[in-house]
């Protein structure tokens, strides 16, 4: 017997606890390698927890968070940092350092570690910038010079400075118009592809999701609910997918507990 592929992302059981609250809740999900999938949820359902607790910035209370096979929760930190030095992250608002030029920021940790000096991380990071979409001229901005789109750009190019396996993208499109927010869509599918780079995607945009990712899983109250192919979200037969894409007013809210009954929980996969 062939065993199956070692899932890029396997994350299992997980738990974490802030302030007397689980803002995670037994989370258990996989993502193949070079799958790009979709995470959407109400605010404050831990989709960027989860994100967090995956590229290492919090440590869950309990449970497994395997990048391509290896363990990067309980271990030490040199063990979890070569795991998750695999990954690049878009933080939600692009979360760039307002004091540096945009090209300083987009090879910060490589600056950091001195790995490159400023000439050679100046030309890596005009490579990344027009890799993006931006003009050379880009570079020597700050972030305030940056439009909203232009900005998403520029974080992009950071997450993308040291070719990852994986992009952990944060609500990549929030607050750009629908135009902006397709090739941004567009931009981060042609960037997966050429990277060959396994995507998890948080996104409230539905149709940005439709067009970018292959499958789409739902978070409630700190857990996954729903996952299925991206392409049957609109008929997915479950009551917490059903109204957020739908934006529907009526129908279930408030935690997990204080809509369904414990034997009424919503399944976690499509059939």
């Amino acid at each position: 017997m062939i065993d199956p592929p070692t899932p890029m992302i396997a994350v299992s059981g997980v738990r974490k606890r802030l302030d007397g609250v689980d803002v995670l809740g037994d989370v258990d999900l996989e993502i193949a390698r070079g799958e790009l999938v979709a995470l959407s949820g109400p605010s404050g359902s831990g989709k960027t927890l989860l994100l967090k607790a995956i590229i290492g910035l919090i440590e869950p209370d309990s449970g497994s968070i395997r990048i391509d096979g290896r363990e990067t929760v309980g271990v030490a930190p040199a063990a979890r940092e070569a795991a998750t030095r695999r990954i690049g992250m878009l933080f939600q608002r692009s979360a760039l350092f307002d004091s540096m030029p945009v090209w300083e920021n987009v090879v910060f940790r490589s600056l950091a570690e001195g790995s490159l000096d400023r000439s050679s991380g100046f030309e890596a990071a005009v490579e990344k910038i027009a890799a993006v979409g931006l003009a050379p001229e880009t570079a020597a901005l700050y972030p305030a010079d940056l439009s909203g789109g232009m900005q998403k750009r520029a974080a992009l190019a950071r997450a993308i400075a040291d070719d990852p396996e994986i992009l952990l993208l944060d609500e990549p499109t929030a607050g750009l118009d629908p135009i902006m927010s397709n090739v941004i869509n567009d931009l981060i599918r042609e960037t997966a592809s050429r990277l060959d780079a396994t995507v998890l995607l948080v996104t409230s945009d539905m149709a940005g999701a439709r067009r970018t990712t292959d499958r789409f899983a739902m978070m409630h109250a700190g857990s996954v609910v729903w996952q299925g192919p991206t392409d049957s979200i609109g008929d997915s037969g479950n009551a917490f997918v059903d109204r957020f894409v739908h934006r529907r007013a009526d129908g279930p809210v408030g935690t997990l507990a204080d809509t369904v009954g414990s034997d009424e929980l919503p399944e976690t996969r499509a059939t």
